[in-house]
């Protein structure tokens, strides 16, 4: 090989080691830029109330990047659940599998799987990863068939609350479900549904919704052996639709990010009373939370001499379909 020649080789070995560094460090930049991400089972819903969009716009905006994985569909209204229909067990593994072959997580969220079928893959993937906390929210199911329902609800008894770290749900939701023989002369307190659903393996339960005599609503962590955390808010007079999805989504998206478990609930109940507190009502039925809160103006900022635009400058023109 004559001089220049290996001069030659020997610039374009340098350059691909250079070009090697250089992707390197990017590669390295992107590692340490990427958001926590949040493995989430949960349906569709076209309203936005629940289901995967509410969990995407809640761990949106509490710092993590959620991964879905479709269980099913809802056909439903802002008023009202019609039905459900329940993607294969098969359909909903291939995603997981998918997913979880590309993108580390750091923590799962378990919203309506739809079927025993579906849970007992979504347990087998939660024991896949036992380093991995799991957030488990049981939704009031009231609009289901009872036979359907019992089989749900057993089946997330015996599959994923002993994958569970912290189950979120409403008083009245967790009380039918978990204590349906309670007889005392009062209602069960957190630390009764928490040793409840610790005896199915759940570390941590947050009970939501519970009504004190002052008329404001108390949300409560608990253990079987003690109460964490307290939190209570003033009750709103709307009819909201979305509010534990919101809670759960958030809670799990904070484990997330690092954060310890009682700094999260506190964050995540916060955020959730923000998002109530801007509800909207986009239709005829319940007031949807607004997770996008913190996304819009406030009115101190707003600039009162500030000319408002003339809306015909944005007209869209006709889409009537022309043959």
């Amino acid at each position: 090989m004559s001089g220049s020649a290996a001069a030659q080789s020997a610039d374009v070995n340098e350059a691909d080691v250079a070009g090697d560094d250089d992707a390197q460090e990017a590669g390295d930049a992107a590692e340490d830029t990427r958001q926590p991400c949040v493995l989430v089972f949960n349906a569709g819903d076209a309203t936005g109330a629940t289901g995967l969009s509410a969990d995407a716009l809640s761990i949106a905006s509490v710092g993590a990047h959620m991964l879905g994985v479709t269980t099913g569909v809802y056909v439903r209204d802002t008023a009202q659940v019609f039905d459900h229909v329940a993607l294969d067990e098969e359909q909903v593994a291939e995603q997981a599998r998918a997913i979880l072959e590309d993108v580390p997580v750091q923590a799962i969220k378990v919203g309506f799987a739809g079927s025993p079928d579906n849970l007992s893959l979504v347990a087998e993937v939660a024991s896949d990863y036992p380093e991995v906390p799991v957030v488990a929210y049981m939704p009031n199911l009231s609009w289901w068939e009872d036979e359907p329902i019992d089989s749900y609800l057993d089946a997330f008894r015996e599959l994923v609350l002993p994958q569970t770290a912290v189950l979120v749900g409403n008083h009245g939701t967790l009380r039918r479900w978990l204590l349906p023989d309670w007889d005392g002369d009062r209602p069960p307190t957190p630390r009764d549904i928490a040793r409840a659903a610790g005896e199915h393996g759940v570390a941590y339960t947050l009970v939501t919704g519970i009504l004190r005599p002052d008329g404001w609503l108390e949300n409560v962590l608990a253990s079987p052996q003690s109460t964490l955390l307290t939190e209570k808010y003033e009750r709103l007079e709307a009819v909201f639709a979305g509010a534990g999805e919101t809670l759960s989504a958030a809670l799990a998206a904070l484990l997330a990010t690092g954060a310890d478990l009682s700094a999260a609930a506190t964050e995540a109940l916060a955020y959730m009373d923000r998002c109530l507190d801007a509800g909207f009502r986009p239709g005829m039925g319940q007031v949807l939370p607004d997770r996008l809160f913190w996304a819009q103006p406030d009115d101190e900022e707003e600039d009162d001499d500030a000319v408002e635009p003339d809306p015909a400058d944005f007209a869209l023109p006709s889409h009537d379909t022309r043959h």
